[in-house]
């Protein structure tokens, strides 16, 4: 076994395969970004060397800075994580040249598998079923269109040298093929520097099942069973879990069986993915992952073995000790939980983590991550911030364990998709076992429904919050008073014309909700209009629990809990129950008029930071409003920026290849009314 090991990733994967590597007695080595300096997997390292400024394609991709930060560091192999150089056959050929061991397959696998096309050549002599498609690397347009024409539409769209997604367009009919065709190609060429594409059918409900195998260089290769990755978004996977509920005996056969000739067909060794889609009874092959997945902890709990243990194990010589796959135990579920906002069209989010609380790792719960609170969540990298994994008995103990770790978990500061996941996993077709690809946009109008009216408790806990920070000031002020027998310094509400009584305005999404308190007696009085419009008025007693944040409220003698943080004007309250909710409020009398004066002026400015991949429009233009006039792209995602209303082009700020903050600029559209 090596002695030192370099991890040539950021984020919650390094920190992940440093965890292993400590335990097993190995020398932690980290590369880094600018943006990444302060990072929580180059604390966990023992030495850690930059590699250049923010952006992938200057740092996390540039070959020649990791091997010279390897060989600086006296590494003797490195580990490429998942993403970035991964799946690069040129890093593992620059490793072996710099005798460097790489903890991945041979570099003629990653090659064999890298493209699409050339993989399910190698598929179709294994034996293994594929999807009816079209592969050549013949990528006119006219032929493209004629193939399509003949496996039939709808059609998949592919990018060849792709994954995660990136590059893929369903066509429901010729007529919009050759601009889908388009949109694929630059997407491949921006993200993986290949604009060739495939052909496939598109079947309209199937599944993403997938099989781990493992391989040694002794000639034995396993299947570690299956995964069920259905559950996606804009072909992101959001829920993974092990083994894929509901098939047969049979087709669990096959496709292990079929996992294993696919690696045997290319020499694999190491840990990787077989992808299958599969449909009823039927299973078709889409490609290989050379590396290890996102997604690996659910087959970890099920078979209890250390991937990453055995990645390190395998590159170092050793033989596997076992001939057959070891029995799966139980049921294992993890969520992606990402800083995006799933109701505007996946938003990817930036900022701050003003809050980030995970539940403590107990029997059957595992959180993996990359960040703590108050990291700063940047527009470089992949937005996923952990990952929550349940294991138990079965399915349901699994999916109980997962619902309650979701709920306990606390995020300030950014968007993220934590109210979805908490949705998905309590959806009760979910919970059946009625997976498909097509899953959230089947059940959008439950899953991505707009939020909540603010409950009437968040109004009150928020007051309540407000209203002890008042009382802690006055307990504050009597505490260094010249004279604390003063009559003005007393803190149970006397006044010499009446009760204390103060009244606030709290905002959430524009709209205004007025309490007004008065204290007397030890509790106040709120009076404020309901959610329904209602007038309300109560008696509160309010006091704070073990942490401060936390509040325990008695609202008419029923008694809760919530939870408040307040940041400048902005109260965060979070209520427990059986779907925690979480809102946002802000004590102002005034809000969003600089937003307000930005739309109204026809000034389209970028909504988060990023890159500008293509500007569609030109001065003088007339546009339609929703017309895209800039795709912008940040966190692996392409953003359509459109035109607020029908109207002229009379500005373009932005050009292809800018990086732009959040707020900058990009297009003058004047308005048909203001004209």
């Amino acid at each position: 076994m090596f002695r030192s090991l370099l991890v040539a990733n950021r984020g919650e994967i390094a920190c992940r395969i440093f965890r292993t590597a400590r335990r097993m007695g190995l020398r932690c080595i980290a590369v880094y970004s600018e943006a990444d300096a302060h990072a929580l997997h180059v604390e966990l390292a023992d030495e850690a060397y930059p590699i250049g400024p923010p952006p992938v394609s200057a740092s996390y991709l540039r070959i020649d800075r990791i091997i010279e930060a390897a060989r600086q560091a006296g590494a003797e192999a490195i580990h490429p994580g998942y993403g970035f150089l991964a799946e690069n056959a040129e890093f593992a050929e620059a490793c072996e040249q710099a005798g460097i061991v790489f903890v991945g397959p041979p570099a003629s696998a990653i090659r064999a598998m890298g493209s699409k096309a050339a993989a399910k050549a190698v598929m179709a002599k294994a034996g293994v079923p594929l999807v009816p498609g079209y592969h050549d690397d013949v990528q006119d347009d006219a032929r493209l269109a004629a193939e399509a024409d003949r496996i039939g539409y709808p059609v998949l769209i592919k990018a060849s040298a792709g994954g995660g997604g990136r590059g893929m367009h369903i066509v429901e009919r010729a007529a919009d093929f050759a601009d889908a065709l388009a949109a694929a190609r630059r997407v491949a060429k921006a993200a993986f520097g290949d604009d060739r594409v495939l052909l496939e059918r598109y079947l309209r409900r199937p599944r993403h099942i997938e099989v781990q195998v493992l391989g040694d260089a002794h000639g034995t290769i396993l299947d570690l069973h299956t995964r069920d990755c259905s559950v996606q978004r804009r072909y992101q996977k959001v829920v993974e879990e092990a083994p894929a509920p509901d098939l047969s005996d049979t087709v669990r056969a096959g496709l292990a069986k079929a996992a294993v000739d696919s690696a045997r067909a290319v020499g694999y060794r190491n840990a990787g993915t077989v992808e299958f889609i599969a449909e009823g009874d039927a299973f078709y092959f889409m490609e290989m992952n050379t590396r290890l997945q996102v997604e690996h902890p659910v087959t970890e709990l099920i078979t209890g073995l250390d991937l990453v243990e055995w990645q390190l194990r395998i590159a170092s010589g050793e033989a596997l000790p076992f001939s057959e796959s070891p029995p799966a135990s139980g049921h294992a579920v993890e969520v992606r939980l990402c800083a995006e906002d799933p109701t505007l069209d996946w938003r990817p989010a930036v900022g701050r983590l003003d809050r980030f609380l995970l539940p403590e790792e107990a029997s059957g719960v595992r959180i993996d991550t990359g960040v703590r609170e108050g990291d700063t969540i940047t527009p470089f990298y992949d937005s996923m911030i952990a990952k929550v994994i349940a294991h138990g008995e079965d399915r349901a103990a699994a999916l109980r364990r997962l619902s309650a770790a979701l709920a306990a978990i606390r995020i300030d500061g950014i968007a993220t998709n934590l109210d979805l996941l908490r949705r998905i996993v309590g959806h009760p077709s979910f919970r059946a076992g009625d997976l498909s690809t097509g899953f959230i946009a089947a059940h959008a109008d439950d899953l991505l429904a707009a939020p909540r009216p603010l409950p009437d408790r968040a109004l009150i806990a928020a007051s309540a919050a407000l209203l002890l920070d008042e009382q802690d000031r006055a307990e504050h002020f009597a505490r260094t008073s010249a004279d604390p027998y003063s009559p003005w310094n007393r803190r149970d509400g006397w006044r010499l014309h009446g009760a204390a009584s103060a009244e606030t305005e709290l905002i959430q999404d524009g709209a205004v909700r007025r309490v007004r308190a008065e204290y007397g007696d030890g509790f106040w009085r709120l009076r404020f209009r309901s959610s329904t419009d209602e007038p309300v008025a109560l008696t509160l007693r309010a006091g704070r629990g073990l942490d401060h944040d936390a509040l325990l409220l008695d609202v008419d003698g029923v008694r809760t809990r919530a939870t408040v943080r307040r940041y400048g004007d902005d109260i965060v309250v979070t209520l427990s129950g059986p779907e925690p909710t979480t809102a946002t409020l802000t004590v102002r009398h005034q809000i969003g008029a600089a937003a307000t004066a930005i739309a109204s002026s026809g000034s389209v400015v970028a909504p988060i930071p990023g890159r500008i991949v293509k500007v569609m429009v030109e001065p003088g233009q007339p546009v339609a409003r929703g017309e895209t006039l800039v795709i912008l792209e940040a966190m692996k995602t392409e953003l359509r920026i459109a035109a607020p209303a029908d109207g002229t082009v009379t500005r373009v700020t932005a050009q292809a290849g800018d990086l732009v903050a959040e707020g900058t600029e990009l297009v003058f559209v004047e308005a048909e009314s203001a004209a």
